[in-house]
């Protein structure tokens, strides 16, 4: 099963992947990261088709797919 993570300590919540996404199954948490931003998130890892749209558009190289 795919799965995407973001890693929170580089994401600045720019939401490129949240756009990208085309099951539309990303989102922004409620949590925020050190340098004050709400980070990206995947909140349903099980309809993720790994397409790599979100990795792809990610300025900031915070995303990984995972097969």
């Amino acid at each position: 099963m795919p799965k995407m993570t973001v890693d929170p300590n580089y994401c600045k919540g720019c939401g490129l992947c949240i756009v990208a996404c085309p099951k539309k199954i990303i989102r922004f948490s409620e949590d925020i990261n050190s340098k004050g931003y709400h980070y990206a998130e995947c909140f349903d890892q099980d309809s993720c088709i790994a397409c790599k749209m979100c990795y792809t558009t990610c300025p900031d190289v915070a995303i990984k797919i995972e097969k």
